[in-house]
């Protein structure tokens, strides 16, 4: 099939007509190149007359040829970095879409461009991990906010973090990156801990609850996000995530209770483990002692308040000796048998750590009850 291009239209370029026929020609020149069948001399052609184009002083005619290549395999690199560092109506589509330019043409264009490039360059089908890097460094809450809904962009957890660290009290940051198909347990953790001091924020200001009550009613709902984002990892990532919690001071006391009042055995082991600073096989061999020595060396060296221990030891006893038996709602009874075992504790504990337990676990116990 003979090219679209003919010597007549080169003529027409070449005596600078107005610009729809500029225009015209770019759509003829896009036809060519995407169809690639063009000789070698046709293309090379097609290619100089692209890039005559491409300096048009007419910014329609710019932006015509960029809409016409902007998915042009055959467009020549030179060329979409022109146009990329256009204006916005020229450069748009060649960022949007183009394959031609490189991660470092893009990260070029994102430490130079204006929002709305930089916005185009986040909303690509895929972005690489270092496109994504220099949009989390760089660019504006807009820009990043465009990546984070952007199932193609390929993040990594240190991005991710920094992300965190640039635009916590974005919105629409924080709700995109919760809002992935995946993310790094340990990200998620501290993602739950900022919306809920928004949440805290929030009880405080429009229910005119007292600070430390709104302080309680947030941490259980962290306590229970938190459980929630740690079932189903590696032990790897677990460790991670609880280290990180460790090191911030989160990882409580009553949130290692619910863990094992939940059936979230591994937590509870990985949790002792990272407080004792032991290995988490030794951790488990000591928690499951038959001869009763391991646990309380275990959670005497964790630091864990000594008054809570009666609690802590009827519910991993219960633990040890309830198994699932596979019919409808069983986790539900098991937690029940546990929380049944706790509140059975209840009177052996003084006044500060039974005041402490019903004041952090409350909702647990209203709901066993």
């Amino acid at each position: 099939m003979p090219p679209t291009l003919s010597r007549d239209d080169v003529d027409r370029l070449l005596a600078a007509p107005l610009p729809p026929a500029r225009i015209e020609l770019a759509g003829k020149l896009a036809e060519d190149l995407t169809q690639a069948q063009l000789s070698e001399a046709e293309l090379k052609l097609a290619q100089d007359i692209v890039r005559i184009l491409a300096r048009d002083v007419e910014v329609t005619v710019r932006a015509a040829l960029a809409s016409n290549l902007q998915t042009c395999p055959l467009l020549p690199r030179d060329v979409a970095q022109r146009l990329a560092r256009d204006v916005e109506a020229v450069a748009l589509p060649i960022l949007a879409r183009s394959l031609v330019l490189t991660d470092e043409d893009l990260v070029e264009i994102v430490g130079s461009g204006s929002s709305a490039k930089q916005s185009a360059v986040a909303g690509r089908p895929t972005v690489s991990e270092a496109v994504a890097e220099a949009l989390i460094t760089i660019a504006d809450e807009r820009a990043v906010a465009t990546l984070m809904r952007n199932d193609g962009a390929a993040i990594n957890e240190r991005s991710l973090n920094r992300a965190v660290d640039r635009f916590a009290a974005s919105d629409a940051v924080m709700s995109g990156m919760v809002e992935r198909s995946t993310l790094p347990v340990a990200v998620a953790e501290r993602l739950a801990t900022i919306v809920s001091d928004e949440l805290r924020q929030h009880l405080v200001e429009f229910h005119a609850l007292p600070a430390q009550v709104a302080s309680d009613i947030v941490l259980r709902a962290r306590e229970r996000a938190i459980l929630q984002l740690g079932r189903g990892v590696t032990e790897p990532d677990l460790r991670r995530l609880l280290l990180q919690m460790h090191r911030n001071g989160r990882l409580t006391p009553s949130l290692i209770l619910r863990a094992i009042c939940t059936g979230d055995i591994a937590f509870f082991e990985a949790a002792l483990a990272e407080l004792a600073g032991v290995p988490p096989a030794n951790a488990q061999m000591l928690i499951h002692d038959g001869g009763r020595q391991g646990l309380p060396a275990l959670y005497s060296r964790a630091g864990l308040p000594p008054g809570l221990f009666p609690v802590f030891r009827a519910a991993v006893d219960t633990v040890q000796s309830t198994t699932f038996d596979g019919e409808p709602r069983d986790l539900e009874r098991y937690r029940a048998r546990v929380i049944a075992r706790v509140l059975s504790q209840l009177e052996t504990l003084d006044s500060a750590d039974l005041d402490y337990l019903v004041g952090k676990l409350d909702d647990m116990l209203r709901v066993a009850a």
